[in-house]
């Protein structure tokens, strides 16, 4: 649970305002693209050989692409699909991991053996592979790319939310409930869940970046969706149609860079929230701000030796003496 003082210190996490300030930037671009773009991607404008990856200028600052289109217009719409599928996907599988690992830690016994059995072997299959194979069969497009990262990604999740909630059934308050009649769904609803809910929100900042990631993956294979243009799209266009023989390094480097912006302030975002929401992280032995304080005991003075020229010190009498 979120203590006052770890609400208080949420502002003052520079992991938190740096990667805060990276996400917030990326999503205001997306927003209010149409007046940020200097060009509109769908008008339809006539394509000379000197407009296919002309060189940054003051017409079209980060150049253009295959097409003659402007990379910075395609740059800045590109970001709405990126964040659109690692918001959603990450959403469902919040969703998922959630109920999973709910239900495994709180009930236990054969229900915790199954769905971690089950969860264990979606761990052990490769997602990208596994991915390439659903969008296959499923085929391309933006709701079935949500569905696909959404389904597959929510294993992390769900063994964060187990763990968390084998710790809160256990305290006292939980053993009371029980004892005066409550049922599971009230205990979970009422004193599990807002436990459990700050680790998950912690999980799903994590898992949007992971989500991004995914989809710009798939989009640079091919297997984005084709209508929509997205940063993967733009490396997989880039890399299919001769930028690199024609040293168009314009058309490579923004979308990856946009790529890295995101996912390193949403990692940046995740750790800050992680180190408040979770208060056992700064209490561990091995962190540094944590180390314990080492003090040596002083040495007694040496008394002086009678050759020295000092005195020897007084003997204290002995109990005899003291009776007598």
């Amino acid at each position: 649970m979120v203590t006052a003082t770890g609400w208080r210190s949420l502002f003052k996490s520079p992991l938190i305002l740096i990667g805060l300030a990276m996400l917030l930037l990326v999503v205001l671009v997306a927003i209010f693209a149409p007046w940020i773009a200097p060009y509109d991607p769908n008008a339809g404008t006539p394509v000379t050989l000197d407009m296919i990856y002309a060189p940054p200028s003051p017409e079209h600052w980060l150049g253009t692409d295959d097409a003659g289109g402007d990379v910075l217009t395609n740059l800045i719409y590109g970001a709405r699909v990126s964040l659109f599928v690692g918001f959603f996907a990450s959403f469902i599988s919040l969703i998922i991991g959630g109920i999973v690992g709910l239900s495994s830690g709180f009930l236990g016994g054969r229900v915790d053996n199954v769905l971690m059995r089950f969860t264990d072997i979606l761990l052990v299959i490769p997602d990208l592979p596994l991915m390439i194979v659903l969008i296959a069969i499923l085929g391309r497009g933006m709701a079935v790319l949500i569905l696909v990262i959404g389904v597959l990604g929510w294993t992390g999740t769900a063994r964060v939310v187990r763990s968390q909630t084998l710790s809160v059934r256990e305290r006292k308050f939980v053993h009371r409930a029980r004892a005066i009649g409550a049922g599971p769904t009230y205990i979970i609803r009422r004193h599990i869940f807002p436990l459990v809910f700050p680790l998950m929100v912690v999980n799903a900042v994590l898992v949007i970046s992971a989500a991004i990631l995914n989809e710009s993956t798939l989009a640079f294979l091919g297997l984005g969706d084709p209508t929509r243009l997205s940063w993967g799209q733009m490396l997989n266009f880039a890399f299919r149609r001769g930028a690199m023989s024609a040293g168009a390094w314009w058309a490579l480097l923004p979308p990856g860079a946009a790529i890295i912006w995101v996912v390193l302030g949403l990692t940046l975002l995740g750790n800050g929230l992680e180190r408040i929401f979770n208060p056992r992280l700064d209490q561990h032995h091995l962190m540094p701000s944590r180390r314990p304080r080492i003090t040596f005991l002083r040495r007694p003075p040496t008394p002086p030796s009678p050759s020295a020229g000092g005195t020897p010190p007084k003997a204290e009498p002995s109990t005899r003496e003291q009776t007598a």
